[in-house]
């Protein structure tokens, strides 16, 4: 049984429901999904690539510390993604959306 794991829902199977394929199946579903991750070049952030790799975290594909490694982030910059993503969804990920969402007035350009 090839299960797909859905960055967008973090679907995952329940353990027991799988075949012995299932480390097989993995491997091919990591592989794809980790295709389908920004490049590890990437310079500038858009809110769906910051989801993108929260939700990879999140869904085993993707290791914490090698997240960190491949995106050149501190653990604490992908803290505040997690954070902005849990509290204001895709919109709070935006980075001229961080003052409005964090409570913070916004600075008036001299």
């Amino acid at each position: 049984m090839e299960v797909d794991l859905d960055l967008a829902t973090g679907f995952r199977p329940i353990a027991g429901s799988m075949s012995s394929n299932h480390s097989i199946s993995a491997d091919r579903n990591k592989e794809r999904l980790l295709a389908g991750l920004p490049a590890a070049e990437t310079k500038r952030w858009s809110c769906r690539r910051k989801a993108a790799v929260v939700v990879a975290v999140r869904a085993g594909v993707l290791g914490r510390q090698e997240a960190c490694e491949r995106y050149l982030l501190s653990p604490e910059e992908l803290a505040a993604w997690e954070t902005a993503l849990d509290q204001n969804g895709i919109p709070g990920l935006r980075v001229t959306r961080l003052q409005i969402y964090r409570g913070s007035p916004l600075r008036k350009r001299p």
